[in-house]
């Protein structure tokens, strides 16, 4: 089923954390300088402080891009005013970067549990169910945050979810529908939403891809940062790659006609 995060021309490219090559990793300015040379699609982690506001960065704790001590999650978002990714860069809000830019899309990694009450509301103020691919590398997680949407969205896969791909589909689940039936993998994959597989780029090997394409899934290699693993990733017919170096991989897919820039990075 065609689902409408996916639906852009293709192969997607993604700025992993808004392109960390160019600017410090998930800041505004990483994500401005990714819009700016045409990307419409922004790879991005979740957090949520302890009044509930969703932020994008990555680690539970500061420490590391701050130099400040403290867990994302028993800090209010009043408390990381002081807390600069790069000694320079505010942490940004999820619902600042979906309405700065109601054209790009946006690829949600859930990092932590406190992340995911606070999801549903922000997708509805703005508007941003269509606009959004929803990850994480914890498959309870992934259904827990399922559950709290309530509404279709495009999911990847879970890991569990990608050992199924990978491995020809889960073992000894029954179907109620009759006795001694397999329940049909395609089935699952229509009701949990997922769409695409994301995995290491080592893991997008030919015969992966083939079944993941066979069951109707996109696949997404990450992160890849030179040029010929880029190629080599394209020459296989992955769907997306997620890259640090937004640069080289514009400059990769404009060389093979396969660069397709938002056109304007304020519209859908």
């Amino acid at each position: 089923m065609a689902i409408a995060f996916l639906d852009a021309p293709g192969p997607l490219a993604f700025a992993h954390r808004g392109g960390a090559a160019h600017a410090p990793e998930n800041s505004w300015r990483a994500f401005e300088h990714a819009v700016g040379l045409g990307y419409r699609y922004l790879e991005t982690d979740l957090q949520a402080t302890a009044d509930g506001v969703l932020v994008a960065f990555h680690d539970k704790t500061l420490a590391r891009v701050t130099g400040v001590d403290g867990r994302v999650s028993r800090l209010r978002y009043a408390d990381l005013s002081g807390a600069l990714i790069g000694g320079t860069e505010p942490i940004p809000v999820l619902e600042d970067l979906l309405t700065a830019w109601p054209g790009v899309r946006f690829n949600l990694d859930v990092k932590d549990v406190p992340a995911i009450a606070p999801l549903p509301e922000v997708l509805r103020r703005t508007n941003a169910w269509d606009r959004v691919c929803v990850v994480s590398f914890s498959a309870s997680r992934l259904r827990a945050t399922r559950r709290a949407l309530g509404r279709p969205v495009c999911m990847a896969a879970s890991p569990l979810g990608t050992a199924a791909v990978r491995f020809g589909g889960p073992r000894g689940r029954r179907d109620s529908r009759g006795p001694g039936q397999q329940w049909p993998f395609t089935d699952w994959l229509s009701r949990t939403g997922v769409r695409c597989v994301q995995v290491p780029a080592s893991m997008a090997t030919p015969p992966f891809i083939g079944r993941a394409h066979a069951l109707g899934l996109q696949v997404h290699a990450w992160t890849v940062n030179d040029p010929p693993t880029m190629e080599r990733l394209l020459d296989l017919r992955v769907d997306g790659i997620m890259t640090d170096e937004t640069v080289a991989l514009r400059e990769v897919l404009t060389a093979r006609n396969q660069w397709h820039p938002g056109m304007d990075p304020g519209r859908p």
